[in-house]
């Protein structure tokens, strides 16, 4: 039986649509992470589920039960939100069972189920301790805390680690990437940060205006999206997206025509498409090379700005109308990930190159016509 059922979920905000036929199945123990831009419906869709907003129609089942009418506290959830919510003049121990209290718990309950929490956490040295007195990770870990002392079904996070640092965050995902092993509860996680999303999911609900554009194990989406919108989404630098033609179709095979007359050949076509039609190359930023005479496609450039990474070099190449700016947060230029250090002057002449069999192409529409063949095992 799934954990979370959401069953033709609509939300309407008077002539605003903000979740538009939501079909999702959620396992017992899965952790899942909701992605997408801001006002994509993520937050929306996760304070249904908690009942902090009540749908316009469809059914939402957890552990069997029909939830869609119930009280957020009858639903059997936990939810941490982006804010610590913590009553400063309550020590830790005192926080982590305010829930439990304010049901009527006996102390004794309320006292193990603290001090479970607080040992799961390493928190026993802080249990004494105002919030004030506690670093912002320490904040964190006390608001999950209070969640785990109430045994909820499904665990629900809403950004929890946006306020925190860089590293705290760092820190904080292998916690919670620990926590859930540890529990083995059913997380559902809402985060506009696709690192989080790639690092922590077992599966990963990418949703854009409203809809469910895909969802699928972190590497299935990221190998094979579903469309432009997911390509562009996922990757970190995100995937570079070039405008072309189809110049003519051999049976399963395109000849791609780009700005300056670059031609790019694809075989093995999974989607329809029409010669004459519009489409979009997506290449992901390591599979470019710079200055490589034997690559298959190749682009002149030059050299906007490189980033030096310690591990990696990231370039930034312009190419005139080329490079389109499909995704939001499109650069207008090549973006190319190196496993190296290697210097490139601002301002210099270099050559872009990719083998198609490395490259995705989309059909107007968005849809996903092709994607790179899997390098084979030796």
């Amino acid at each position: 039986m799934p954990s979370v059922e959401l069953k033709q979920i609509e939300k309407h905000y008077g002539g605003f649509h903000a979740l538009r036929d939501i079909n999702l199945e959620i396992e017992e123990g899965e952790f899942v992470v909701m992605v997408g831009p801001s006002g994509c419906g993520k937050s929306t869709l996760l304070k249904t589920i908690a009942g902090l907003e009540t749908v316009s129609s469809g059914k939402m089942l957890i552990k069997g039960r029909d939830v869609t009418k119930t009280e957020p506290g009858d639903r059997g959830i936990a939810m941490v939100f982006q804010s610590y919510a913590l009553y400063p003049h309550m020590t830790v121990a005192e926080n982590m069972g305010f829930g439990l209290r304010m049901a009527g718990r006996p102390r004794e309950d309320i006292d193990a189920a603290v001090a479970r929490a607080a040992k799961i956490l390493r928190l026993e040295e802080q249990l004494a301790k105002k919030p004030k007195q506690l670093s912002g990770g320490q904040r964190q870990r006390v608001a999950i805390g209070r969640a785990i002392t109430r045994s909820p079904d499904v665990f629900l996070f809403d950004e929890p680690l946006s306020n925190l640092d860089a590293a705290l965050r760092t820190q904080m995902r292998v916690e919670l990437s620990t926590l859930h092993a540890e529990l083995g509860s059913t997380m559902i996680y809402v985060t506009h940060d696709q690192v989080e999303a790639m690092t922590m999911a077992s599966r990963i609900v990418v949703l854009n205006g409203g809809r469910v554009e895909q969802v699928g194990a972190p590497l299935a989406l990221y190998n094979n999206p579903a469309n432009l919108f997911v390509a562009g989404f996922l990757g970190a630098p995100r995937m570079n997206f070039v405008a072309g033609r189809v110049a003519d179709i051999s049976g399963s095979s395109a000849r791609i025509t780009c700005a300056g007359g670059v031609e790019v050949a694809f075989d093995d076509l999974v989607g329809k498409v029409a010669a004459g039609e519009t489409v979009t190359i997506g290449i992901r930023p390591e599979r470019l090379r710079l200055n490589d005479p034997i690559a298959a496609t190749r682009f002149p450039a030059q050299v906007r700005l490189t980033e030096y990474l310690g591990r990696e070099t990231i370039v930034y190449a312009d190419a005139g109308d080329l490079v389109t700016s499909s995704s939001d947060s499109g650069t207008g230029a090549f973006t190319i990930q190196m496993a190296d250090i290697r210097p490139h002057q601002s301002g210099s002449a270099v050559s872009i190159g990719f083998d198609a069999r490395d490259a995705y192409l989309f059909a107007t529409d968005g849809r996903t016509i092709t994607s790179p063949k899997p390098v084979a095992k030796t």
